[in-house]
């Protein structure tokens, strides 16, 4: 069932944003919006029912909190935490106040990890014992034009080296080994590389930002994490975003009785497939065999609109939203939960201290306080559009 909703607000704090989103809502929903340059006087004036955090890093955390302090629901983007405290915040905050609030991992709900957990949870794929994934995006013309665009990523990348955008690779993969609900992370080591990317970039005609041609960027190019689980999974990140790369987000699960390589939009069910040994000629064989599984998704990923798709990422911001809007409505569990929030987000600032110390391993602290023994898992498939 689709649910149709009203934007009745949007706050900001530069003007032109403000008008450029209350241009869009009348142009498309023919609805004059109340603007703000403040989060407190929108919530005076009331009249919201629900909110989305689409801000800087910084603020996603501190907004969440403010949300549910006030009682109103609260849909938090991704990112990653600047300290553990700031993770516990969240955590006893909802424990405080009981206001539902969902982090908004659109992955989640893309079709190949998707299908993925669907093989999972059928034991298609039999017991997983490794997981991959990546965020692999070349931002650095997003990254050098930072002052220009006011985007917060260029501050980041100037003062920060760690694991700084994990929750598109390891959200979909945390769900499938039952994070938070049966199942927890040990512990975080990451490495960084060199920083040469940004550098180079920022002192060629490419950057539109002279200003950098000097500047000295903390964060390296690639960084590679290695996640410890309680079950005895390992889960292997990459992050990649000042080199030159295609997009990918290199998802991939290991079990006993097959693997799944999103890449290459590949299922391989052991016994199903011809072992051979050239992996090109393995790739040409099975290159997009997955669609012949399409029977294993949720009914609404194969019945999906034009207008659905264009919604935003192929379709997966619609279904996302559409199920924290269903969930809010039916007054239901919401699946990406706090603790999910807590947990994907703390892996920045482990990932931070642990390259600091050469890739010494972190404890990752249990935001669920031992819950997560007697938890039960939520799907992201487990409702009706």
């Amino acid at each position: 069932m689709t649910v149709a909703i009203d934007v009745v607000a949007v706050c900001d704090k530069y003007e032109e944003r403000l008008e450029q989103a209350a241009k869009v809502v009348k142009d498309t929903r023919n609805f004059d919006v109340k603007t703000y340059d403040d989060l407190e006087n929108m919530f005076k004036d009331g009249g919201v029912d629900a909110i989305y955090v689409a801000s800087s890093w910084e603020a996603h955390i501190n907004q969440a909190i403010r949300c549910m302090e006030v009682g109103i629901p609260c849909g938090m983007e991704v990112g990653g935490a600047y300290n553990l405290k700031d993770c516990w915040r969240l955590v006893n905050t909802y424990e405080k106040t009981k206001t539902p609030f969902m982090i908004m991992e659109n992955c989640c709900y893309d079709r190949f990890e998707l299908l993925s957990l669907s093989l999972a949870r059928k034991n298609m794929l039999g017991t997983i014992a490794y997981a991959h994934g990546a965020y692999s995006h070349d931002l650095r013309e997003e990254i050098t034009s930072g002052n220009i665009k006011r985007h917060y990523r260029l501050r980041n990348y100037i003062s920060r080296n760690c694991e700084n955008y994990p929750t598109h690779d390891f959200g979909p993969i945390a769900k499938i080994l039952n994070l938070n609900s049966g199942n927890r992370v040990i512990s975080v080591s990451s490495v960084a590389s060199k920083s040469v990317g940004l550098h180079e970039y920022a002192n060629s005609e490419k950057c539109k930002d002279s200003t950098l041609k000097d500047q000295e960027f903390k964060q390296g190019d690639v960084i590679s994490t290695i996640i410890r689980c309680e079950n005895g999974e390992t889960v292997t990140l990459t992050l990649n975003t000042t080199l030159p790369t295609h997009y990918s987000r290199e998802f991939e699960l290991r079990g006993t009785k097959g693997y799944v390589i999103q890449e290459t939009n590949m299922v391989m069910i052991d016994g199903e497939y011809e072992e051979i040994w050239q992996p090109v000629e393995t790739v040409k064989k099975y290159i997009d065999n997955a669609k012949k599984y399409d029977k294993y998704l949720p009914e609404y990923w194969p019945n999906i609109t034009k207008e659905q798709e264009n919604l935003g990422h192929g379709g997966m911001d619609y279904f996302m939203v559409q199920d924290f809007i269903h969930r809010l409505l039916n007054n239901k569990i919401m699946p990406l939960d706090v603790y999910d929030a807590a947990l994907w987000y703390a892996i920045t600032p482990l990932s931070a201290k642990s390259i600091k110390q050469g890739g010494k391993p972190q404890k990752m602290p249990d935001f669920t306080r031992g819950k997560y023994k007697i938890r039960k898992q939520i799907d992201v498939h487990e409702f009706d559009i």
